[in-house]
């Protein structure tokens, strides 16, 4: 391998899944030459809980990547949780520059360093701070002067504002724990709200204002983008797997988590009024232990995946307001993360919000030929944490094996049980609509677009969602206790 060669390996802990990502840098040139999700067991709300069952699929995915690869994984950049994270605010200022000397990018890392150095933690046993957004500069007598504006300007003074993102101490500890149980080290952590924006967000939408909506499977999270600079960030620790969990409560507990994951994910879609054929079949729960067969109708399973869905989207669209950029979001809303292409999600979310709405799947930064999934929304963490780890050329996690013969091909995963075999539709005779004469159905006036008012919309949803919220995380503190 050549010396500048080397090997950048993302891990990216979800709740639900493990994504592991190698990238090997050519010079100038980036190539995504592995990559594979993992199920994954131990994480609670994007952040670990048992790591000992983290490290476990985390070792035996490492290995594989080893084994195709012809490599020694040595190291890895990995994400910080999405929640619990709270959002700060921290001055930096440095004097007596000198009046002829020019603001260079380095001073601006140090501003950076300094606010967050500075920042009074309410209590540093307890908390950590998992990175600052500049939000704006000053030379002394400009004001709201934008990054790349101020670099090469000549001041005295430099000061700047700045978002501080604090977090809990012991979630990043748990992360080095489990690296190490699976046989490496972190080289690096990063605050993934920012790093997955712009794996995702396009140049003009960041500029012109932005909502990113990461929906993943134990916390959802918004970061709002405007004048490209994150302005506002926020996460609820509820995701897709409390959808899973909706199903089988919905079942009465007929069915186990896989099985009802595997229906979530075969055929769950928001919106029952919009699955049109669909909507008229039913799902046959098969049994092993001899009980009578389940009935899912497809559009109840809708009901159940549109409330839980609706209820998150409260949450978020709150804290958009809260961004005090809710009327500034001329690109709308993008919506990434695993539960991103739920059919109809983007529907649901322009009819609650008013906003435009798209699918956001990681841009095409890197060649990536064989890595099958890497162009899928669940994996825009996993590339976000490359391209934050690609410039750092102190960055190397692994190392080619002497006389190794790397494989043909990559290994494929393990199968997943296919939902097909498990269930069966049924399909229900409905009456033909007539279509003339006087009982012919009056076609409903087209409804117009409102945008959505936090004011009238929240106010059942607080005493539902964040009282579950508040009850969770105790529970999760007493047992960390």
């Amino acid at each position: 391998m050549d010396i500048k060669d080397r090997y950048i390996v993302a891990v990216d802990l979800g709740t639900s899944t493990i994504a592991l990502t190698v990238a090997k840098i050519e010079g100038s040139n980036t190539q995504i030459v592995y990559y594979k999700e993992t199920p994954s067991e131990g994480i609670r709300n994007s952040g670990v809980f048992n790591a000992s069952k983290v490290s476990e699929p985390l070792a035996e995915a490492i290995s594989q990547a080893e084994n195709a690869l012809g490599i020694k994984i040595t190291q890895a950049v990995v994400g910080m949780p999405k929640y619990p994270v709270r959002q700060e605010s921290n001055t930096g200022k440095i004097e007596g520059r000198g009046y002829d000397t020019d603001i260079t990018a380095d001073d601006i890392a140090e501003l950076k360093r300094s606010a967050q150095d500075m920042y009074p933690l309410e209590n540093p046993n307890m908390e950590a701070i998992y990175g600052a957004v500049a939000q704006s500069f000053s030379d002394g007598e400009n004001f709201q002067i934008i990054e790349n504006e101020i670099i090469g300007m000549t001041s005295d003074i430099l000061e700047g504002n700045f978002k501080i993102f604090v977090g809990k101490k012991s979630s990043l500890a748990k992360i080095d724990t489990v690296l190490k149980k699976a046989g490496i080290v972190t080289a690096r952590k990063y605050f993934t709200a920012d790093t997955t924006a712009k794996a995702v967000l396009l140049d003009s939408e960041m500029e012109n204002g932005v909502a990113l909506i990461d929906f993943g499977g134990g916390c959802v999270s918004v970061s709002v983008y405007h004048g490209s600079i994150m302005r506002h960030y926020a996460s609820i620790p509820f995701g897709g797997k409390n959808i899973t969990s909706d199903i089988q409560i919905e079942s009465e507990g007929s069915i186990g988590r896989e099985l009802a994951e595997n229906i979530k994910i075969a055929f769950g879609a928001c919106m029952p009024e919009k699955l049109q054929n669909l909507s008229e079949k039913i799902i046959h729960i098969k049994s092993d232990n001899g009980e009578a067969e389940k009935k899912l109708p497809v559009k109840y399973l809708s009901e159940i995946i549109t409330a839980r869905c609706e209820e998150i989207l409260m949450a978020i669209l709150y804290e958009i307001q809260e961004s005090g950029f809710a009327d500034r979001l001329m690109s709308g809303i993008v919506v990434t993360g695993g539960c991103a292409q739920t059919a109809n999600l983007g529907n649901l979310i322009y009819d609650i919000s008013g906003y435009r709405v798209r699918t956001g799947y990681p841009k095409h930064l890197f060649s990536f030929e064989g890595c099958e999934g890497i162009t899928d929304t669940s994996a825009a963490t996993s590339l976000g944490l490359v391209m934050a780890a690609k410039d750092d050329h102190t960055i190397n996690c692994a190392v080619a094996k002497d006389g190794y013969v790397p494989e043909m091909t990559v290994p494929e995963p393990e199968p997943a049980k296919d939902p097909e075999t498990l269930l069966q539709f049924e399909t229900v005779e409905v009456p033909e609509k007539q279509t003339s004469g006087s009982n012919k159905k009056p076609e409903k006036p087209k409804k117009d677009r409102v945008k959505w008012n936090p004011i009238a919309s929240c106010g059942k949803f607080f005493g539902s969602l964040y009282d579950s919220v508040h009850q969770e995380m105790e529970e999760i503190e007493n047992e960390e206790a």
